[in-house]
């Protein structure tokens, strides 16, 4: 378990008891409004409760879920994004919807909450398209491949990070598939910028990773090490949808803005900066591996300090041997 989802575990008021809400539904679709921290479909070995399974526990006790009646996925959000989604609810509905999803939908925007990078010199515009091929590593996290990047060998050749690269020896690359996101600044504050952001494409954690490939990972992204988590969660939201309705031909329009308190936070900047829990366990892993790697050769301390050696004595400058006489 990531140590974000354990501080969930241990903070978070509904944490496993999120609850989705029916934004519209008829026989043959249903929109929800997806809370943070609430997987959408089930993966293989998980008993977690999902958006399907709520679903399908409205319909079971409505006695209306059959086979020819229940939540079928068209679509995905991640697990800590929130926002609305599109279920089928038959087999029928659900091809249809899977193969004219890109023509049917009309308008699909997000709103995110991002750390300013540290260079200034590295501030996007107001608007623009990121489209940056994305490639995926072993845990399956997607990401923007630098320049010269090379894949490393990495255990079974079935492993989701082997699936994911191609050719041989010193030929060996990433896959990478077309990404683009367009974004546009909202607000943009000291610290962090609320984005607006539509997606050509629909890859698995596009926008976390394109944002992130150009300084500004999300607040609250543990997967991409970000420095700030004033909320709890990830923020990223599926702010609007706007569909054609599969049969009646009607133009569907769905908007469930972002919480008031991401606009105030960016306008007003980060007001008590926390260090995230795994910031925090990064840096007590670095510490427990450099107190193991002293023990192990025997450094031992005086009055708190490490002893030095002749040789890295030698490698001192006069001021450097100075100030450590002068504790002595």
């Amino acid at each position: 378990m990531k140590k974000s989802t354990e501080q969930k575990a241990k903070t978070k008021k509904d944490f496993g008891r999120e609850k989705i809400h029916i934004l519209f539904e008829d026989e043959n679709i249903c929109v929800i409004n997806k809370p943070s921290g609430l997987l959408s479909v089930p993966y293989p070995g998980s008993r977690a409760k999902t958006c399907e399974s709520l679903l399908e526990e409205i319909y079971r006790k409505r006695g209306t879920l059959t086979s020819k009646h229940k939540p079928l996925t068209v679509h995905r959000l991640d697990r800590d994004t929130s926002g609305i989604m599109v279920f089928a609810l038959n087999e029928r509905t659900q091809k249809i919807i899977m193969e004219t999803w890109h023509t049917m939908v009309t308008s699909r925007l997000y709103r995110a909450v991002a750390e300013n990078p540290k260079q200034p010199v590295l501030f996007l515009p107001d608007s623009g398209l990121i489209d940056d091929e994305l490639a995926y590593n072993s845990h399956n996290v997607g990401f923007v491949p630098k320049e010269g990047d090379r894949p490393r060998h990495h255990g079974e050749k079935d492993s989701i990070y082997e699936r994911n690269i191609t050719g041989h020896g010193e030929n060996r690359a990433f896959k990478t598939v077309e990404a683009r996101t367009h974004f546009k600044v909202v607000e943009r504050g000291k610290t962090h910028t609320l984005f607006e952001l539509s997606l050509d494409t629909g890859k698995k954690n596009q926008i976390r990773a394109h944002l992130a490939s150009k300084g500004y990972p999300l607040a609250g992204d543990e997967n991409y090490r970000a420095r700030t988590d004033y909320f709890g969660r990830l923020c990223l939201h599926a702010r609007t949808l706007e569909f054609i309705h599969p049969y009646t031909k009607e133009q569907l329009h769905f908007e469930v803005p972002e919480p008031d308190s991401w606009l105030e936070y960016v306008k007003n900047g980060d007001p008590t900066p926390k260090t995230p829990v795994w910031i925090k366990e990064m840096h007590s892993s670095f510490n427990a591996k450099a107190e193991s790697f002293h023990n192990k050769n025997n450094f031992s301390t005086i009055s708190g300090e490490k002893r030095i050696t002749k040789k890295e004595k030698s490698h001192m400058d006069y001021i450097q041997l100075g100030k450590r006489n002068r504790k002595k």
